[in-house]
């Protein structure tokens, strides 16, 4: 079997764009995988369309040789664009190599260590503006299904935040603590917003909500700044989405920088750098909790991590989503009764493209909007669960 081509198709997500890499092989078997860099979808496509002249002719089922050969022969190496790439092509030859077992990634993996995994919602928010619109939009997440839910509160805060401010901001994080109670768990995000001490403020008027991790509090370029706030926060840290590859989470574990480590399958190099990290931050008993606010595809591979890996600890996931979101793929997740997302059995990554559907929702510009306080409008007005619910009854 050979790669024939690599080839690129985007569809329009409300936010951003979705990226989506098909690999062609000349036996007529495919192979998805997702390339999603918000606001960098061009680059991204570029740099693919670079690896499809460098992988062509070569054996899919080959994926470390050619993954580390492209790597290698590369003179510029990392950054969000390049590994970006790289990872999709080599989730994309896992795909093929799985499809041509018929057996999911998970079993190439070394098999399940959990036939499910606990789930937080992101996007749950999405239109509220009030304390009393984050409480109802949180309790109707709750009974949904969701038992964890995150958000950033932070608005357009660049570095630091006034004392009124910070009241202000806090308010519906309170309303949601109130109207959800204490057996809901809170994740709170800061985009890498504050600087060392009012980073540290910040974690410290969290302690009351009692979350299970402040993401991203400090830029993420900065190490030291994040052992510092981790060394006088109260509540545990969270970091990793912005870092790519193994060498970047190398010196934050060794460190002990963070309590959470979140690498992105998209962005960090795909199923074999993140089985790497896993095993990095097992040694440090750290917990492994992916990044993954993105598509179908980039679930569909966080998933296969999950059955695979004894430390991944959270699957991120939005709790709606643009109404096409369910046209576009044969995804079919299923949330149980108790906040658990099954993991998919399917062979390969468990997903089928339809190409018709995603034609209609073509390219469409947006600029990201990390510091203005529009960041909480990540979904549509019309945004909706694309959910399998299953009822209590089941195991």
């Amino acid at each position: 079997m050979r790669i024939t081509a690599l080839e690129t198709v985007v569809v329009d997500f409300y936010r951003t764009n979705l990226v989506f890499l098909i690999l062609n092989t000349d036996e007529g078997l495919t192979g998805v995988a997702e390339a999603t860099l918000e606001g960098q979808e061009h680059a991204v496509r570029g740099a693919i369309a670079v690896l499809a002249e460098a992988v062509r002719g070569k054996d899919p089922l080959r994926i470390s040789q050619t993954i580390y050969e492209a790597n290698r022969d590369a003179y510029w190496r990392g950054g969000p664009v390049t590994m970006t790439a790289l990872s999709a092509l080599e989730m994309a030859m896992w795909d093929v190599s799985s499809r041509a077992l018929e057996v999911p990634v998970h079993r190439m993996l070394g098999g399940q260590v959990r036939d499910r995994v606990r789930a937080y919602a992101n996007g749950w928010f999405s239109g509220a503006r009030t304390p009393e619109d984050f409480a109802a939009a949180a309790v109707a997440t709750v009974e949904q299904g969701f038992r964890g839910l995150k958000w950033d509160p932070f608005e357009a805060a660049d570095l630091q935040v006034t004392p009124r401010d910070l009241r202000r901001l806090l308010e519906p994080v309170a309303a949601v603590r109130e109207a959800v109670g204490d057996d809901i768990e809170l994740f709170i995000e800061g985009h890498g917003r504050f600087d060392v001490p009012t980073a540290i403020r910040v974690a410290r008027e969290l302690e009351r909500f009692q979350p299970v991790f402040f993401e991203e509090p400090s830029p993420p370029e900065g190490i030291d700044a994040l052992i510092e706030i981790r060394s006088k926060s109260p509540v545990a840290i969270a970091a990793g989405e912005r870092w790519f590859g193994r060498h970047a989470f190398v010196p934050v574990l060794a460190r002990n920088a963070v309590d959470f480590v979140q690498p992105d399958i998209t962005h960090s190099g795909g199923f074999l750098e993140l089985s790497f990290i896993s095993t990095l931050a097992a040694a440090h008993y750290v917990p492994f909790a992916p990044h993954n606010p993105s598509g179908p595809l980039s679930t569909a591979a966080t998933l296969q991590l999950a059955a695979a890996l004894p430390n991944f600890r959270y699957l991120e996931i939005m709790a709606v989503d643009v109404p096409w979101r369910s046209d576009i793929s044969d995804e079919a997740l299923v949330l149980t009764p108790d906040g658990d997302v099954m993991i998919p059995s399917g062979a390969g990554l468990g997903i089928e493209l339809d190409f018709d559907a995603i034609a209609e929702h073509p390219y469409s510009p947006h600029p990201m909007r990390l510091f203005s306080d529009t960041v909480a409008d990540i979904r549509p007005p019309d945004a909706r669960s694309y959910f399998n619910l299953v009822p209590a009854t089941v195991p």
